[in-house]
Formats: C-alpha cells, structure tokens, sequence
C-alpha cells in the first residue's frame, strides 16, 4: 500500500494566492480583448452594425469557448475532480504494482526498484 500525503492549510493558501495573482489579471485581460472586439464591431443602439462586422467572429469564438470551458470547470466542480488532485498517481501506482505483481515482478520495500 503506497502511503498518501495530505494537503497542508499553508500549501493550500498558496494555491489560492498563486491562483488569485494569476487568474485575475488574466480575466482582466480577456474581458478587454472582448469589450476591444465588441467597440470595434460598432454595434449602434438600434442593433445595426457599422463597418466592424469582421470582429463578430472572434468575438462570437471567444465567447463560445469561454462558455464551454466554463461550463467544463463548473462539471469538474460539481462531481468533486478538484477534491484530492494527488490521488491519481497514487492509484495509478498502486496499479502498477498490482499489475507487475501478476505479471511475476517484485518491488522492493522502498518501491524503487522491480526485480524478475
């Protein structure tokens, strides 16, 4: 059985503020880009457009990958993917053990090695 480690209170607020500092100035950036392509398409207030037209596009594709990626994190979200982010590769090795165990292999105590 491969021992797991648990997350600290400390490691876990530097995730927070790592994320904080990164994510919020690159939302900053993305809802420029998107109000720069909304005031360069030149939509008038009686929903005509003036010569802008070209930036619907990537607007519309901005917009559309947002909302999926979105909609992506909030799934992840909900069925608890972010919960314990360090047990797949414990139970990826534990398969692996299981796995070299069936095939005739042994590991070693410290889990280093494999012997025939």
């Amino acid at each position: 059985m491969i021992k797991r480690s648990s997350i600290s209170t400390g490691h876990r607020l530097f995730l927070l503020i790592f994320a904080l500092i990164f994510f919020v100035p690159a939302g900053i950036g993305f809802a420029d880009k998107l109000y720069a392509f909304f005031f360069v398409s030149g939509l008038k207030p009686d929903g005509r457009f003036a010569d802008g037209r070209f930036a619907l596009i990537p607007l519309m594709n901005y917009l559309l990958v947002f909302g999926g990626m979105f909609c992506l994190l909030i799934w992840a979200i909900a069925n608890g993917m972010f919960k314990d982010v360090e047990a797949p590769k414990y139970t990826m090795l534990e398969n692996e053990r299981e796995l070299d165990a069936a095939e005739g292999f042994a590991w070693d105590d410290d889990a280093r090695e494999i012997h025939p």
